[in-house]
């Protein structure tokens, strides 16, 4: 390949700036969007390789330590890419491997450097019993699809349109599209309200939920809504509650509901579910909960992953006690025979399995099913879901 190694090392001294003034504070696009504000002069081609470089390098966790900056860029390129300038001007000697597959440039780097997976992801013996510890670590070196949920009766309309603009698809489901990574679907306002942005884990999160119709819902921990969205593809005549701890939160959702042109009356609440709420909720009770519970979204680094080199396991501690205390003060406004659903974008047992022991060591609910749903092997998110019922 011919490279232009001036702009190669202009590219890489980007990316150094752009790693040394992120001081994890906030998530990293957010952080890249208020960068490249403060630097208009790059252009929308080297901003899409900064970010690409800035992504791949995270995706080493803290593996390399010991090595340089441009050092762990190179071996992140390799590992991440088929093709990348970067290792062409620096690691020349490396190209001809580049191309084959991850376990082989895995084995390359091994034998140049010594094992490093374990320190990518240092975390495995904390993972659900479930989850395949090498093939989860090596997926982090993957970029995840873009997958979205089609709205039911809008299947062939959004098809034709993403042919039309011969943006590539592979359909998993008829309503389920997994597109590559970096799709821009917001140029098509024509679909505006058809999809919604939803990873394939999350679209399966609610599979063994009957949900009757004019049942009563309340999805607790509703962010921006994409569970109760689920919730009403299956079944719009409902009664639904949404909640969750800030104002801000529920406005998104309902610019969400908005957008998706949710017919379905729906109640609000702004709730601290980490203390009892029995002085807001009162006599409410419901045929079904939803508690998709804030955890440390250790499923979706492979989106987030800087994550990888953030996070600290004192973390998973104070999660697994935020989600016992909010299982614990919703719990009482669930009918008797009816569901309870715990959901989790998290790989961590002390998340989830030992969660649902304290939910019928200690609440009482019986256990009808739980399992991790593995996104992994689908370049989409990893999860688990555990469906109770109320004696």
């Amino acid at each position: 390949m011919e490279v232009n190694s001036k702009r190669v090392n202009q590219q890489v001294r980007n990316f150094e700036r752009t790693i040394q003034e992120y001081q994890f504070k906030e998530p990293f696009s957010r952080f890249l969007t208020q960068f490249y504000k403060n630097n208009r002069q790059m252009g929308s081609s080297d901003r899409r390789m900064n970010s690409r470089l800035c992504y791949n390098y995270f995706r080493l966790g803290k593996a390399f330590s010991n090595l340089s900056v441009l050092d762990r860029l190179c071996i992140a390129e390799f590992l991440c890419e088929q093709n990348s300038a970067v290792v062409a001007v620096n690691k020349p000697d490396w190209i001809e491997i580049s191309t084959k597959g991850i376990e082989e440039k895995i084995n390359f780097i091994e034998a140049e450097f010594g094992q490093f997976l374990d320190d990518v992801f240092p975390f495995t013996s904390l993972l659900s019993p479930n989850i395949e510890k090498r093939s989860f670590i090596i997926s982090h070196f993957i970029q995840p699809n873009l997958y979205i949920r089609v709205q039911k009766g809008m299947e062939g309309k959004v098809k034709k349109t993403l042919e039309k603009n011969e943006i590539p698809f592979e359909e998993l489901s008829s309503q389920t599209l997994a597109l590559p990574n970096g799709t821009n679907l917001q140029q098509l306002k024509s679909l505006d309200g058809d999809y919604e942005v939803q990873d394939w884990a999350s679209q399966q999160s609610l599979n063994e939920v009957s949900v009757p119709p004019k049942s009563s819902w309340w999805d607790c921990c509703a962010a921006s809504g994409g569970k109760s969205l689920l919730l009403l593809d299956k079944e719009s005549n409902i009664k639904l509650l949404v909640s969750d701890v800030r104002l801000s939160i529920l406005r998104n959702l309902d610019e969400r509901f908005e957008k998706a042109d949710v017919k379905t009356y729906y109640r609000k609440k702004i709730l601290d579910l980490s203390k009892p709420v029995d002085h807001i909720m009162g006599e409410e009770r419901f045929d079904g909960i939803i508690v998709d519970a804030p955890c440390s979204g250790s499923g979706t680094w492979g989106r987030t992953p800087e994550m990888l080199q953030k996070f600290k396991t004192s973390e998973i501690e104070n999660f697994s006690t935020l989600q016992k205390q909010i299982v614990k003060n919703v719990v009482p406004y669930l009918k008797s025979g009816k569901t309870l659903v715990y959901i989790t974008c998290s790989v961590f047992a002390a998340e989830n399995e030992e969660i649902t022991q304290y939910i019928t060591d200690h609440l009482g609910l019986e256990l009808e099913n739980q399992q991790a749903i593995i996104g992994y092997d689908k370049k989409a998110d990893s999860m688990f879901v555990a469906r109770f019922k109320k004696p």
